[in-house]
């Protein structure tokens, strides 16, 4: 599981944004869940699951790997998911990084 940080200015539609950015990244429509987790199955992801972190500032990913997935599918999966955080969150991969290296140190 990992939680991503949402840039100021895209918290606003951030519930909206999650769910449909599922739709324009994987071209899939998202199962819902009581509480309010989206799910979707695509590629190299037997599951991708998403939601709102606490106070709505942060976006929650839980993902199952398909491990017998080739390299084309895998690497299709992955720049659709980088796609999407970046659609949703407002960071490129390179700033999350940063991110995420911050919350560590």
């Amino acid at each position: 599981m990992q939680e991503y940080q949402i840039k100021r200015g895209y918290t606003k539609q951030f519930a909206d944004s999650m769910v449909q950015s599922l739709r324009d990244q994987f071209e899939t429509e998202p199962a819902v869940s009581a509480d309010g987790h989206y799910t979707i199955s695509y590629g190299a992801l037997l599951r991708l699951e998403v939601w709102s972190g606490e106070s709505g500032k942060t976006l929650v990913v839980d993902t199952e790997a398909d491990k017998n997935a080739d390299d084309e599918t895998i690497i299709d999966t992955n720049r659709r998911f980088r796609n999407y955080l970046q659609q949703v969150t407002g960071y490129t991969a390179k700033e999350r990084a940063k991110k995420a290296k911050k919350m560590v140190d």
